[in-house]
């Protein structure tokens, strides 16, 4: 389906090279001041044409603000974005009407519709994604302002170029390694820590690969450009963060909170993978290390000493933060020839034109940021509208203290 959301529903439209792509945002809250400024700013990191390390692709992606509020103020009513594709070139696509490129969507969408679009990969296009970028932006004004929620997403690897402060990817068990030893390494430094609670989106943005380590960053440079120089691709990861979420949001058992980012980061094209919190990581670390105690905060509120879970336990945000990892594969579309085979089985070699992304992930960020904002205003909402409902009954005096949570003072 083509709409994200239940109380705060995002429908997407368009294809890489028609006339336009955007949104309809149902369930905006009235009251909130909008200007098409706040959502360009995201759509301009996510446009083509950045640096070298991108396609080049000459889009301007200027958002127009159809409907939905007036005076810079939202009424609450249906909120239209929309997006002029203009740098077209459908041409450059002729030789997918005899080939299905290998590993994109062409042959599955022609099993999927019995028809599929001519050119660009259609509604599989990053093209698509736009609308969600723009509805993202919406969803994060209102957070920061009504809850001072904040979420920075940054490339955490590519290639085998990784972060210094990232966990450790997964990796099989040496033959030689004691598996009776329990003291592994650590899953979150206290560099990962501090920079998960301080990182920016101008940090983020100094460097073109959208890598807040400036000699990392030159590294993920230097591949990409060597995949980019290959006609080649590569792929890699995007971290994102989520700050000052509050607890209790998450619908089990089968809409749980980590289920719904899961869900909503896997549906963002070229994703192949999703972990939060300590991840694949965790499954190496005994209980007994991999626990979050329970501390009392400055406030007086319940925390946790660690944050192993990343901000979610039992599917239920627990207040702290959150904190997710996303594998981008290589871009399928690549120039160099490949040995493949036509609609009838009819073997040939196939090499692309167009202008594509060596590497998505420096690009990706804000879809990843904006895939983020849709879940957790989404969850907000819908644990309000339970909240809300739930206040207008008479206090419960029938149960013990040690079910209930104590109404807290005015």
């Amino acid at each position: 389906m083509s709409t994200f959301g239940t109380l705060f529903r995002v429908t997407t439209y368009g294809e890489s090279h028609c006339a336009s792509v955007g949104a309809i945002i149902d369930g905006c809250p009235p009251g909130l001041e909008l200007s098409a400024q706040d959502v360009q700013t995201q759509l301009s990191r996510r446009r083509p044409g950045q640096s070298d390390l991108t396609t080049p692709r000459n889009e301007k992606d200027l958002v127009q603000l159809q409907s939905g509020l007036e005076r810079g103020v939202t009424l609450g009513t249906p909120i239209a974005l929309l997006v002029k594709n203009e740098d077209q070139r459908p041409h450059d696509y002729s030789e997918t009407d005899f080939y299905p490129r290998p590993s994109h969507a062409d042959y599955t969408y022609l099993q999927k519709y019995g028809i599929k679009a001519s050119s660009g990969g259609g509604r599989s296009s990053a093209r698509e994604t736009i609308g969600r970028v723009a509805a993202g932006a919406i969803a994060e004004k209102y957070l920061k302002v009504a809850y001072g929620i904040e979420i920075v997403a940054f490339v955490s690897s590519v290639g085998k170029v990784h972060l210094p402060s990232m966990l450790a990817p997964p990796s099989l068990t040496p033959l030689n390694s004691d598996e009776e030893d329990d003291n592994a390494e650590d899953a979150l430094s206290n560099d990962f820590i501090q920079l998960l609670s301080t990182i920016t989106r101008e940090e983020v943005d100094k460097y073109p690969t959208r890598c807040p380590h400036s000699e990392t960053s030159e590294r993920m440079t230097k591949r990409i450009i060597r995949a980019k120089n290959a006609q080649d691709s590569i792929g890699g990861t995007i971290t994102c963060v989520i700050r000052n979420v509050p607890a209790g949001l998450g619908e089990p058992v089968f809409d749980k909170f980590e289920a719904s980012l899961a869900h909503a980061m896997l549906s963002i094209p070229a994703t192949k993978a999703f972990e939060i919190g300590s991840g694949f990581r965790g499954t190496e670390v005994p209980g007994s290390r991999h626990n979050d105690p329970f501390v009392r905060g400055e406030d007086g509120s319940l925390r946790t000493a660690t944050n192993w879970s990343g901000g979610v336990q039992g599917g239920i945000t627990n207040g702290e933060n959150i904190y997710f990892r996303i594998g981008f594969k290589s871009p399928a579309t690549i120039s160099q020839p490949q040995e493949t085979a036509q609609y009838d089985g009819t073997p040939g070699s196939l090499a692309a034109r167009g202008r594509h992304d060596p590497c998505v992930v420096p690009r990706a960020v804000p879809i990843v940021e904006a895939m983020a904002a849709l879940v957790v205003m989404d969850n907000l909402l819908v644990q309000n509208s339970r909240k809300t409902a739930a206040s207008l009954l008479p206090p419960v005096t029938t149960l013990p203290p040690t079910m209930v949570l104590p109404k807290k003072e005015a």
